[in-house]
């Protein structure tokens, strides 16, 4: 994620949300900042990971960085849900229909299919048989995504 867009989330959620603001506890010791909040939430979401592994890197514990990924995903679909989690309308689709067949040539075209298998380094082993392929090495899940050309995902499904 480039640094400029996690600043303006970490202070968007800041601004939003007193859970996101640096605060003292009663003893006056500073509490995680908002960055580390953050931080902990998106490395939750990026790697796939647990709460508790949040300790080793952060030194926060499981329960204050599941806080944190709850309070994350909450205040992310209040703020940029209404105009990065909606439907496209009337306007959307037509400056789609604009752009391919400007660019490709191709009218009546919406977005463009993209398919990529992630090897799974940690498939349980009773489901290795169903998602492995001769061409991998280990078990992989594939991502189907459907995106308009300013990277705005219309379609995504994971098998």
């Amino acid at each position: 994620m480039p640094r400029p867009l996690f600043e303006r989330i970490v202070n968007d959620l800041e601004v939003a949300d007193t859970y996101f603001q640096l605060r003292w506890d009663a003893r006056g010791k500073q509490g995680f900042t908002p960055l580390q909040k953050c931080t902990s939430a998106i490395r939750q979401l990026a790697y796939g990971s647990t709460a508790d592994i949040m300790d080793d890197y952060l030194q926060m514990s499981d329960n204050t960085s599941r806080e944190c990924f709850y309070n994350f995903c909450k205040n992310i679909r209040r703020l940029y849900g209404p105009k990065y989690l909606r439907k496209p309308n009337y306007n959307d689709v037509m400056n789609l229909y604009e752009h391919h067949e400007n660019y490709h040539g191709f009218p009546g075209m919406l977005g463009s299919i993209d398919c990529m298998h992630w090897d799974w380094e940690n498939c349980p082993v009773a489901w290795r048989g169903q998602f492995m392929r001769g061409d991998h090495g280990c078990p992989s899940i594939i991502l189907e995504a459907v995106a308009s050309q300013d990277l705005w995902i219309w379609h995504a499904r994971c098998e």
